[in-house]
């Protein structure tokens, strides 16, 4: 018997809005999900107190959770002339987390450069001490999605940041496409994952594939996931495809049998 898992799903992988996408994701027997939280309904300064109190009755109304919440604001946090707009951004994108009722935000951070001596490392280091100081404090992570980098340069980058709250999304397949080992990773980043995207890919390619279809051996990724420990949710992203709402409800069920 398969063991039980929270399987979530990306609302915006539907393409059915933000509440048809939340009652698809039920009827289709999700756990939870994530939703991008940096632009339209759900923006934070689109969220009043009435708004945020009613979407959180909604999600519990559909017998769902939300897993995370997506800031990515596609600036990254390797640039100082953009940080202070987008890291106080991302703060209240924290501030809409706490109020929604989950403990996990996620973005990309941007290519970590490959020497410590790049001005750009020491700016990331900045930014990401500051927002996971803030996670520190209101009780969120600030989780960096994996992929444009090896997880051993990411784990080292992350090592620099001297705040608890500092934390990895796991999308396997950017790893995968981007070609670093997808399934080591799971083991270098093991005090960091909080979250992941269940996404498949090809190797070497920027070619995303349903899931199960791709290279990146989802059933050892997520034997890899068992064996350090982690019961979080494997949130599937469906970022291409004819047939979205087809290609969630396989992976679901594919998900379901691991």
């Amino acid at each position: 018997m398969a063991k039980k898992r929270n399987v979530g799903v990306m609302i915006e992988s539907f393409r059915l809005g933000v509440k048809d996408g939340i009652k698809k994701a039920a009827e289709l027997g999700a756990d939870g999900f994530q939703i991008y939280v940096t632009h339209g309904e759900m923006a934070p300064e689109n969220m009043d107190k009435s708004a945020r109190v009613a979407f959180k009755s909604f999600v519990a109304s559909q017998g769902l959770v939300i897993s995370a919440l997506c800031a990515d604001y596609g600036k990254g946090f390797l640039n100082p002339a953009t940080n202070p707009e987008y890291v106080e951004k991302t703060k209240r994108c924290m501030d809409l987390a706490v109020d929604l009722g989950t403990k996990i935000i996620t973005t990309h951070i941007g290519h970590v450069p490959a020497a410590e001596s790049d001005p750009q490392w020491q700016t990331g280091i900045a930014a990401l001490t500051e927002l996971a100081q803030y996670g520190d404090k209101v009780g969120v992570c600030f989780a960096t999605e994996t992929g444009p980098e090896s997880a051993d340069l990411l784990v080292k980058f992350l090592k620099q940041i001297k705040a608890k709250s500092a934390k990895v999304n796991y999308d396997p397949a950017n790893l995968c496409m981007w070609g670093f080992d997808q399934l080591g990773g799971v083991q270098v980043l093991k005090d960091y994952i909080v979250h992941t995207h269940a996404k498949d890919g090809k190797k070497g390619q920027m070619k995303e594939m349903p899931l199960g279809e791709g290279d990146v051996n989802m059933a050892a990724w997520v034997a890899a996931l068992d064996a350090i420990g982690y019961t979080g949710f494997l949130t599937i992203e469906r970022e291409v495809g004819d047939n979205p709402v087809a290609d969630i409800q396989m992976a679901i069920n594919y998900l379901r049998t691991l």
